[in-house]
């Protein structure tokens, strides 16, 4: 059967009340062996037994440990997100709002390096089978700078240009600091100097676009 006349797949059905917590327990036993010990640590056999469940659910779960660790992330900045908007950042400039952000979120990776480059890693390694959990992660992070911004669907395309662009370069400076290229204060320099960005592509918050 060709592609175009493939039948389309039903939508997943939203997780029971007794599924959600076992796909906590897995997520909470993948930060807690990535933490100990990085991205090897992370063994499916040993995740199943961690988070007591039988290593067949475990796949049927998540079919990679690349699938795990993006979800990982994924979980992980959620609660950045929502502490993040519990405190949200005091500088009154859009730019300067966006880089203390980055630097608080970057700042809770540097508290768990081993977590941090275990999550990392598993990005870098995802192939199109994991694309949907790494567009989630994606989405997140576009959320937590917009949110930072002030934005939300009034964003204009420069301005979602923008975010992709700092998108990357926190990605990327996560990467060089994680092997050991970059240190915090060139870090720090980089998320600055790219959410100037921000100040280029249109209108903020309170203004008007010019007719």
């Amino acid at each position: 059967m060709t592609s175009e006349h493939r039948p389309a797949l039903p939508a997943t059905p939203p997780l029971t009340e007794r599924q959600e917590a076992r796909r906590r327990r897995i997520l909470h036993a993948s930060a807690q062996l990535a933490g100990r010990g990085g991205f090897d640590a992370v063994q499916m056999r040993e995740v199943a037994e961690l988070s007591n469940v039988a290593l067949g659910t475990l796949y049927r779960y998540f079919p990679s440990k690349i699938h795990l660790l993006v979800a990982t992330m994924q979980d992980q900045l959620q609660h950045m997100h929502a502490t993040l908007r519990k405190r949200p950042p005091t500088e009154s400039d859009p730019g300067a709002r966006v880089a203390q952000t980055l630097m608080r979120a970057f700042r809770a990776m540097q508290r768990e390096p081993h977590l941090a480059d275990a999550m990392v890693r598993a990005l870098t390694f995802a192939d199109r089978s994991v694309s949907p959990e790494v567009d989630t992660v994606s989405r997140l992070t576009t959320a937590i700078i917009l949110d930072a911004m002030g934005l939300d669907s009034d964003a204009t395309p420069e301005q979602l240009s923008a975010v992709r662009v700092i998108e990357h370069t926190w990605h990327s400076a996560l990467i060089t600091w994680l092997s050991g290229r970059a240190s915090i204060a060139q870090v720090k320099i980089d998320i600055e100097t790219v959410c100037r960005l921000i100040e280029l592509t249109g209108p903020q918050p309170g203004l008007q676009r010019p007719e």
